[in-house]
């Protein structure tokens, strides 16, 4: 294996410090973002590796150019770069406010424009690099209306990330763009964004189980040495995007009806 640079942010807990965690283990050198210096300074001691942490707002260019150059001057590239920050809340498209709509727009689709924006560069001037958006399945299919902003924000991440990748292709070989669509994560998410039903891991909700961040993060690591367009995690996600895709109308009867 060639160990990597990599950026993280949201590294401070959930799917990001569960990859901090995973890639520090395979010998990778880490830089992690997140607002929380407490929690964020907490992972990287438990990463084993050499690991460089930043105070970042995603939501605010100045911070996330911040942190690129703060990787560059400190390991002198960077090979990965992980737009994984999010939030979310518990509003359907009438209750939500001018106030949540905004804040859950600058964390999720912002922030990852601004990654994009900062760190393409870079890659282009070496040639080579890995770009990871990581999105969510209800970026695809809106079986959970509570989530109605955060879905719409995904949904923009996907076509985003989609359009980059389709832009680098031809002049900028080397540098690969993957988007990755989880399902249901056991992680502080559900509890910040007031989920009304339980979700740990291992457990059913409908038809499918909810993941813990560790399987999430394996996955996504999986990405340094294979990189892939799109991963949905786990695979079966791929599937039920499909059938919505292929009659919406029946399959948000049978939404509705559930």
């Amino acid at each position: 294996m060639n160990p990597k640079v990599v950026v993280i942010t949201g590294a401070s807990s959930g799917i990001g410090a569960s990859l901090a965690r995973t890639l520090g283990a395979k010998g990778h050198r880490l830089v992690l973002a997140a607002r929380r210096e407490e929690l964020l300074k907490s992972v990287a001691n438990e990463t084993g590796t050499d690991t460089l942490t930043v105070v970042t707002d995603v939501t605010k260019r100045n911070d996330v150019e911040h942190l690129r150059d703060a990787a560059i001057e400190r390991f002198g590239q960077v090979d990965v770069w992980v737009n994984n920050a999010g939030r979310g809340t518990g509003k359907t498209v009438m209750e939500v406010t001018d106030e949540e709509f905004q804040s859950i727009v600058d964390v999720v689709l912002k922030s990852t424009l601004y990654g994009m924006q900062a760190i393409v560069p870079h890659f282009q001037a070496r040639g080579t690099g890995l770009l990871i958006n990581v999105s969510s399945t209800l970026g695809r299919v809106p079986f959970v209306t509570y989530r109605s902003v955060y879905s719409a924000a995904k949904s923009a991440v996907n076509i985003l990330t989609a359009n980059l990748r389709v832009d680098l292709a031809s002049k900028y070989p080397g540098i690969r763009v993957s988007l990755v669509l989880p399902g249901m994560v056991d992680t502080d998410f559900h509890r910040v964004a007031r989920t009304p039903m339980r979700m740990k891991a291992g457990e059913r909700v409908g038809t499918a189980v909810v993941l813990s961040a560790q399987e999430v993060a394996e996955q996504i690591a999986s990405l340094l040495e294979k990189p892939v367009p799109e991963m949905y995690i786990p695979a079966g996600a791929a599937e039920l995007a499909k059938q919505y895709y292929q009659d919406v109308g029946a399959f948000e009867a049978r939404m509705a009806r559930w």
